[in-house]
């Protein structure tokens, strides 16, 4: 007698390790080019397939979910963010929805951590005069940025990310504000200031830390109305979702040194970034590296597993979406 295997498409290539498991307990088919397939190649990919695995790179319309049903069991996305799945369209279709939500929180304030300081003391200038060989030597006013010893950090999203950001910032000697859907509790907030609406919070924000989920109702939030809100020379940071600033506003600002300089590690339409960015001197660029150390992307890639097994083992998954 033979035990039924249940079939998986693997969109995008993941850690080795995830893999190997994944083909250990799975009829497991892999996207081997790991190129952005269209819906339409994600359909005759994964066609036949119980489980779907994505990251955020392949959007899981209605036209995705009705194309590979009524096989279709289950969507995994290894990210933290879902508004790339059409939630509605698969819970229609009685289609589980998992995610890989808190593993990646270190890993991701890490990053602002490195965009806060890149920005604030010049690293990509730094870096290009040393590559070119421009450096002559030191200079007592060469290159001249921030400290952010007493500098306020305002976190717009003060979730597990925003709350690991306001940890680690702490360290450097700044003061937190943050604004949330809600208030934290105070052992949560460890002294940070809570503001009720963004626009409050932005006049306290010398640096301010974007970590809100993304979506649709924050689409081109950081606008210039609000820009003009920040203090004089504030520098910021984005490790959310690239559709929540204004490209041409944010541009406007730093080319004309009302803002000091900003940090990004996430973009509108990536990987066709606004090619304006490139010539500022003044932004620091990673590209959509929050959750990249070995550990996390591991974690994530486990954290599904784990949740598949709720499921096939009838108990809840510490990860459904819905």
């Amino acid at each position: 007698m033979t035990t039924h295997r249940i079939s998986m498409y693997l969109a995008r290539r993941l850690p080795p390790a995830v893999e190997a498991e994944m083909a250990r307990q799975y009829d497991l088919r892999i996207n081997e080019s790991d190129a952005v397939l269209s819906a339409a190649q994600l359909i005759a990919e994964a066609r036949g397939c119980e489980y779907l695995v994505v990251s955020v790179t392949e959007p899981v319309s209605a036209e995705v979910i009705a194309g590979l049903g009524p096989r279709l069991r289950l969507i995994a996305t290894h990210s933290v963010g879902v508004d790339h799945i059409d939630l509605a369209a698969a819970k229609s279709a009685g289609v589980a929805v998992l995610f890989s939500p808190n593993v990646l929180s270190a890993a991701c304030a890490e990053i602002a951590m490195l965009l806060i300081l890149n920005a604030a003391r010049r690293g990509y200038e730094a870096d290009s005069m040393m590559r070119s060989g421009r450096w002559t030597g030191f200079a007592p006013t060469q290159l001249l940025g921030l400290g952010l010893v007493g500098r306020r950090l305002g976190i717009f999203g003060m979730g597990r990310i925003g709350r690991e950001v306001a940890t680690r910032a702490a360290a450097f000697g700044m003061a937190v504000h943050y604004c949330n859907r809600r208030r934290l509790p105070a052992d949560e907030e460890r002294g940070a200031i809570y503001h009720a609406a963004a626009d409050e919070l932005l006049p306290f924000s010398d640096v301010l830390c974007i970590c809100l989920p993304g979506g649709s109702d924050v689409a081109g939030w950081l606008d210039a109305r609000r820009i003009e809100l920040l203090p004089r020379d504030a520098i910021v940071v984005n490790i959310a979702r690239g559709i929540v600033i204004d490209d041409g506003s944010l541009i406007a600002a730093l080319s004309s040194r009302r803002l000091f300089a900003a940090g990004l590690d996430v973009y509108a339409n990536e990987p066709d970034i606004d090619p304006r960015y490139r010539e500022l001197p003044n932004v620091f660029l990673t590209p959509h590296i929050g959750s990249a150390t070995i550990e996390t992307r591991d974690a994530m890639g486990f954290l599904l597993l784990e949740g598949m097994q709720a499921i096939e083992q009838g108990r809840p998954p510490p990860n459904h979406y819905y």
